[in-house]
């Protein structure tokens, strides 16, 4: 994997739904951007929250040659910052750090398997997949249809995709877990999402016996391993720093 560069970027443009913003940005002064894997993420300086003095962990939405997308949820004085980024406004960027999800050596099927904002870092993954000859199948979680409405468009482009909102506004009524598309066969998943959620699609995963890879959401100050406020209790090696040895784990190393 590229070795973390603190880069210069600038936001190029804001495509913003409520509390969630999607922010394109590209390096300042012709820097060149290393590429991440899928499931890697990016530590966000944020100098205008006057009471956020570290930075921000953010998951690569997606990510071509010299341009990067972030998908940031307002959670508290940071992200309101990021959130109400406008186009020219610049960030002191490290990137890219932790370890992405695995990409199978041959073609597989693989449903990709979201909720909230988790699904963020399933899109730019998706793609990836595709390009390796994988045609992934999305299946995707929220509380309504708005949370989803603006998204959905740039996942279909890529794979099929299947939705479930709590108040039935959008696909299955119901939790991301009583979708039908669960049952399709499938060599492996790949899952983000809130905790709650990724452990009911984990006992599921289980129980079906396939290959699951999920995307803890452990809060990562640092993002290379010094601060350990975001230690993970593995089956495997005790405890680790989720921002170095993850934010993917193969479910096998998790204590759930």
């Amino acid at each position: 994997m590229n070795k973390p560069l603190l880069i210069e970027f600038e936001v190029t443009c804001v495509d913003r739904s409520g509390a969630t913003a999607r922010l394109t940005l590209e390096p300042v002064g012709g820097v060149t951007m290393p590429m991440p894997a899928p499931g890697q993420f990016v530590n966000i300086l944020v100098e205008h929250a006057h009471n956020t003095f570290l930075r921000r962990p953010i998951s690569v939405n997606f990510a071509e040659p010299g341009s990067l997308m972030l998908m940031v949820k307002e959670a508290g004085e940071g992200t309101a910052v990021l959130v109400n980024s406008l186009p020219g406004d610049r960030y002191n960027i490290l990137m890219p750090l932790g370890h992405g999800f695995t990409l199978p050596e041959k073609p597989e099927k693989c449903l990709l398997i979201g909720g909230g904002v988790g699904v963020a870092p399933l899109l730019y993954l998706g793609e990836c997949l595709r390009q390796r000859g994988v045609e992934p199948v999305f299946v995707l979680g929220a509380r309504n249809r708005k949370e989803l409405d603006w998204q959905l468009p740039d996942f279909e482009k890529i794979g099929k995709t299947f939705v479930a909102t709590e108040d039935g506004s959008l696909g299955t009524k119901g939790f991301v877990t009583q979708c039908p598309a669960l049952d399709l066969e499938a060599d492996r998943w790949y899952v983000c999402g809130p905790m709650p959620m990724m452990k009911a699609v984990a006992a599921a995963a289980r129980k079906r016996n396939v290959e699951c890879e999920v995307s803890l959401e452990n809060k990562m100050a640092c993002g290379l391993g010094a601060c350990l406020c975001c230690v993970e209790d593995t089956a495997d090696s005790g405890n680790v720093c989720t921002c170095t040895e993850g934010p993917v784990f193969n479910l096998n190393r998790l204590k759930w």
